[in-house]
């Protein structure tokens, strides 16, 4: 099976697009018309101007397709309610199925081309948001038959029929302020990162009330996944002074909240930072790209259906010391997190211990065998462990080139929670 992202051309062009010395020709910073707070979707009278009327500025048509799942679906019906009240004609969708089957998207898309909509809503975490994204283009180009082709360099042509609105009911993924939706082909039994400009939502509502019934295990996991966010895009040298701060700040409130939205689902506060930080980590890396942890995090959770929080999070402080031999860049994230020593190895290693500190508190595993990974299944998919890491969009962005050795080396020592000192 080829994908865009094996295709040499893009290989080579990509991270060189990307690089600090094009970037100082020109860089492009993105994102959607962002609108959060308690009372985005209005029950009664609103002073000043309501989400209804941001929409209303921007949609094509009233017709409106919302896409959800069995989750999300009760939120889902607050948000048809606010809109229907205001005029707009609302169908949803709540089929939606986690890790976004390519099969799935298809039918999301079929339903949707059936009702014509001018404005589609996704309501729902990562999964939600990701298919809604790849039926959106379906919808759009119905002569598109594999999204998995789909170069992020031509145009797609979207907004001809319909803009999109995303609706998070997660923190951690950032799929409201992002141009990427990540597939899964079943018949590879693998993660496809879709990634192009035009897929970005227009508008990202935030409502931390949607987040509040998030049990502890999926507040970690979607709070870890911010995580990953921000460090990666600090790390990557595709970043720039825009990002990196994003990115800092994120991580200083997911180290702030997170702890407390695990231990209490209830803390307003603690739910309304954590959906901030995950929206503000997902502009950062959405403008930045990811690197590693995602790659190796993609890989993991693909072949042993590990939540993508959890898979890529763990793998931060392992490549946080990879990097060090090429990169200073985590000394930004030690300095923001008041941990940085008097030199840059002193500085590593209180930074990995903060991480992996958190993790503790959290109750989260240190290493691959701590999370439950027989030995024998390891072993036996480690082949396409590491073709899968290897050859992930992600690793294109790395502060330091990684060979396929290198690759499963770090999955052996992560396996056995062994500091990588190579």
């Amino acid at each position: 099976m080829s994908y865009w992202f094996t295709d040499p051309f893009l290989k080579g062009l990509l991270p060189l697009a990307l690089s600090s010395s094009i970037q100082g020709l020109q860089t492009v910073f993105n994102t959607p018309q962002i609108i959060m707070g308690s009372n985005v979707f209005p029950e009664g009278p609103v002073i000043g101007l309501s989400t209804v009327d941001f929409l209303n500025t921007r949609c094509l048509s009233k017709p409106t397709f919302v896409v959800t799942d069995e989750f999300a679906e009760r939120f889902a019906k607050r948000v048809v309610q606010c809109l229907s009240a205001a005029g707009f004609e609302c169908q949803m969708w709540s089929k939606a199925l986690p890790e976004a089957p390519v099969d799935n998207v298809k039918e999301c898309a079929r339903v949707m081309s059936g009702f014509g909509p001018g404005l589609i809503v996704a309501v729902g975490g990562g999964s939600v948001m990701d298919g809604a994204k790849a039926a959106w283009i379906l919808y759009e180009r119905p002569d598109i038959t594999d999204l998995f082709t789909l170069s992020p360099l031509g145009p797609i042509g979207l907004r001809k029929k319909a803009i999109l609105a995303a609706v998070p009911t997660t923190s951690g993924t950032g799929s409201e302020v992002t141009g990427v939706s990540v597939l899964h082909d079943p018949d590879a039994h693998r993660k496809i990162p879709i990634a192009h400009g035009e897929l970005l939502p227009d508008f990202a509502i935030l409502c931390p009330e949607f987040t509040m019934t998030m049990p502890p295990k999926l507040t970690v996991g979607t709070g870890l996944d911010a995580l990953t966010h921000a460090v990666d895009s600090v790390t990557t040298p595709s970043g720039n002074e825009l990002t990196d701060s994003l990115g800092l700040a994120a991580i200083e409130m997911v180290f702030k909240y997170l702890p407390r939205a695990y231990v209490n689902g209830q803390d307003r506060e603690a739910r309304h930072r954590m959906l901030v930080a995950a929206t503000t980590a997902g502009i950062s890396f959405g403008n930045a790209g990811a690197c590693l942890p995602h790659s190796f995090g993609h890989s993991l959770g693909s072949l042993f259906n590990i939540h993508h929080g959890m898979a890529v999070a763990i793998f931060i402080p392992y490549l946080l010391q990879f990097y060090s031999r090429t990169s200073d860049r985590y000394l930004a994230i030690a300095r923001a997190l008041r941990v940085e020593g008097k030199t840059r190895e002193e500085s590593l290693v209180n930074l990995v211990s903060k991480v992996r500190s958190l993790f503790k508190e959290l109750d989260v595993p240190l290493s691959l065998k701590d999370l439950g990974l027989a030995p024998d299944k390891f072993e036996e998919r480690m082949e396409k462990l590491v073709l899968y890491a290897h050859e992930d969009i992600d690793t294109f962005f790395t502060p330091r080139p990684i060979t396929k050795a290198q690759v499963e080396q770090v999955f052996r020592y992560a396996y056995e929670g062994k500091d990588v000192d190579f």
